[in-house]
């Protein structure tokens, strides 16, 4: 690691001194204890009404199912729109949810089905607002203090899931869940309040919502980073939704908890992220961010199957605190490696990805463990199932790699010059095919193929929805490149969002080029596109 990436690493407080991103996240903080809270209230209302392990359950299932539905649509509008405006209206939203439910379980009408729906709809607010939280950060901070930014909104997050666990089973004792359900509504208010004042200049792209959603989709498919991070979370967010669709199971059955321990079990867990908070940059300063997300995951599968085994608080409280550490390692070095590989003008769109594989990932392993705990086998099996499920990622490391964005460059390059036209198509009018002629020696071909392959995902993750790559038959030595975009207007973005990361992939495919002159590239378009013949050339064909 370079010493530029081990100084980086050594200060976790430094992106609170900017004044935006400290009042953010002090903002957030106070918002996630209520949610905290909120989901210690529910999960004791659900077992008190039901003790179903299919609908306990199913309060995980509601809570990040609509992150499956809404994720990509609001990566979108974060993306096209302003993300203050946006997450006003998300936290708008939770607000009254949570009111709405915090009256219907003071007056005792409240049922499964309707504390299910309420908890659906809080998730839709979250989901609308998450991708546009995860795209500030780099906003907010400059690049090297971004890691340390991730690891805080980790801990934060962390943080008030000890805090707001341990305040919501105190409360829910004292006052019962709907006491919690109406403090967490007055929490979306501090974030209101803050957001207000944030003064977020969206950039006009030119894009409709559905053409930016496939720009989003489409980055991440052909960044082999991202790929990396979504196989490894989705199967990381899957097994250990086990352990939060059966705690309450757990902690109420297993160990006979009332709700006052099971606020300080989960309160455990947020010491255990704090400690993983404060050790995660010394472990940074000697390890990868692979290294790190594969002991991070281990460490969860031993907590997995201490949890299953657990019939004492302490025996329990010791599996949450392991829990908890591995939980913002894995995290943390999943999100910076996110992050670190999604350049500013698709950033919450990518990071919606990112969102709905996890959640989506959340809500479906926690209906499956559900379904496995009702079986003769019951909670053990299933947590004991989960974690030896859960080190599949020790060998998907082999292969999707975290640390290929180590040092990825995603700011902008100017190096792609704008093509000479005698006729500006309309952005609407298309398709295009832009083509690159090189001059390649025969006995370098195979090593030239290799890296324009690398190219090719390159050109498709910025725009092309096809490339290929062939070589004149009369003349072996000549090879074109060729890849078509769906609009004039889609070549203009993917001239405006190269990469100096980019630039790197085109040199090394570039110097294979031996011709005397430079590559000649041509711009062509559909000569069935609307008005796309130039007057000029109509002259030209009158005479």
């Amino acid at each position: 690691m370079s010493d530029s990436n081990v100084r980086n690493h050594q200060s976790m407080w430094a992106p609170l001194s900017v004044p935006l991103f400290r009042a953010l996240w002090l903002a957030a903080t106070f918002s996630n204890i209520g949610t905290f809270m909120q989901d210690v209230g529910a999960a004791w209302l659900m077992t008190s009404l039901t003790i179903s392990p299919v609908m306990v359950a199913l309060m995980q299932t509601a809570t990040y199912l609509p992150f499956f539905m809404l994720s990509l649509p609001a990566g979108a509008l974060a993306d096209l729109v302003d993300r203050r405006m946006l997450l006003i209206v998300g936290q708008g939203w939770m607000l009254v949810a949570a009111l709405a439910l915090g009256c219907l379980t003071y007056f005792h009408i409240v049922g499964p089905w309707w504390l299910l729906t309420f908890t659906f709809m809080l998730g839709i607010g979250n989901a609308i607002s998450a991708p546009a939280w995860n795209a500030s950060t780099p906003e907010l901070v400059p690049r090297d203090k971004l890691e340390p930014a991730i690891a805080l909104g980790g801990l934060s997050y962390n943080v008030s899931r000890g805090l707001g666990s341990a305040l919501g089973g105190l409360i829910v004792a004292a006052a019962g869940p709907a006491a919690v359900f109406l403090l967490n509504a007055l929490s979306f208010i501090a974030v209101i309040y803050v957001v207000s004042k944030w003064k977020h200049k969206p950039i006009d792209q030119g894009e409709r919502i559905f053409g930016a959603m496939r720009a989003g989709v489409r980055y991440v498919r052909h960044s082999p980073a991202l790929v990396s991070v979504m196989v490894r979370s989705s199967v990381f967010a899957a097994c250990s939704a086990a352990m939060w669709a059966l705690l309450p199971l757990i902690g109420r059955e297993q160990i006979k908890l009332d709700s006052i321990g099971y606020g300080l079990l989960l309160s455990i867990f947020g010491i255990g992220c704090i400690i993983g908070a404060f050790v995660l940059p010394i472990l940074r300063r000697s390890l990868s961010l692979d290294h790190l997300n594969s002991a991070g995951n281990l460490l969860f599968a031993v907590a997995l199957v201490t949890l299953g085994l657990s019939r004492h608080f302490a025996i329990a409280s010791l599996a949450m605190l392991e829990a908890g550490t591995a939980w913002i390692v894995v995290n943390s070095s999943m999100n910076t490696a996110a992050q670190m590989a999604i350049p500013s003008w698709v950033r919450a769109r990518a990071m919606s990805v990112y969102i709905l594989v996890f959640q989506g990932s959340v809500a479906i392993g926690s209906l499956l463990w559900g379904q496995i705990a009702s079986t003769k086998g019951g909670l053990t099996v299933a947590l004991v199932i989960a974690a030896g499920t859960m080190c599949l990622n020790l060998i998907l490391a082999l292969r999707y790699k975290l640390g290929m964005v180590e040092n990825f460059d995603t700011s902008m390059s100017p190096h792609w010059k704008d093509p000479n036209l005698v006729h500006e198509p309309s952005p609407d009018h298309g398709p295009v095919l832009v083509t690159v002629e090189y001059i390649i020696d025969p006995a370098k071909a195979k090593e030239f193929t290799e890296a324009a392959s690398v190219l090719g995902k390159v050109r498709r993750r910025d725009g092309a929805y096809q490339w290929h790559l062939f070589f004149d038959l009369a003349r072996p030595e000549r090879y074109f490149e060729t890849f078509m975009i769906e609009s004039w207007g889609e070549h203009v973005r993917q001239h405006e969002r190269v990469m100096k990361a980019d630039k790197l992939v085109e040199d090394r495919v570039n110097v294979f080029h031996v011709g005397g002159k430079p590559m000649v590239v041509h711009h062509l378009i559909s000569a069935y596109s609307t008005d796309t013949i130039p007057v000029t050339a109509q002259n030209q064909l009158r005479h």
